[in-house]
């Protein structure tokens, strides 16, 4: 992978909704009405305003992305997508693929520069972190070869567990 490509990207244990980013991505369900999990905490931490927004904007299907103020959050954005509950099957991949993509589409063109994801389907949707860590990684990398204007992605990762996954395999690419 090229050196300019990975010095784009950061991975980090900590808090999502703590970051001072542009957008930060929620790993949603379907309703976009908040939920266990990083979708809980972000709910949470951008305060009433963000349910009710996402009220009004019909759900989300897995694979796709949509997008919302920030609100009561530091980041100005929220891209929230839906990922793949992990069945082991082919598609999988190819749909949780789609949420990095989708998102990080959305981001340029909402002018964003600076983006942090969570560990998409890796929470209760059941994906497994060694497997997810790479798509994401793979996926991002691919992403930022074509689109400049996205200076800075960062993984954040809740558990030294999962962080460890993320950075092991971003060293890997990184030596070839």
């Amino acid at each position: 992978m090229e050196k300019e490509i990975l010095e784009r990207i950061q991975i980090m244990q900590g808090d999502i909704t703590t970051l001072e980013v542009d957008a930060i991505v929620n790993a949603a369900n379907k309703s976009l009405l908040g939920g266990g999990g990083v979708d809980g905490a972000i709910h949470r931490a951008a305060g009433p305003e963000l349910l009710a927004y996402c009220r009004t904007l019909g759900g989300c299907e897995t694979g796709e992305a949509k997008i919302t103020m920030g609100y009561n959050l530091p980041a100005r954005y929220v891209i929230h997508t839906v990922g793949p509950v992990y069945s082991g099957r082919p598609e999988d991949k190819d749909i949780l693929a789609r949420c990095y993509q989708n998102s990080l589409q959305l981001a340029v063109d909402h002018d964003v520069v600076t983006i942090a994801f969570p560990a998409i389907s890796c929470g209760v949707y059941g994906y497994p972190i060694d497997e997810a860590s790479k798509i994401a990684i793979d996926t991002t990398c691919e992403f930022l070869k074509s689109n400049k204007s996205i200076e800075g992605v960062i993984f954040v990762l809740f558990s030294a567990g999962d962080f460890r996954i993320y950075k092991d395999y971003l060293e890997k690419i990184s030596s070839r």
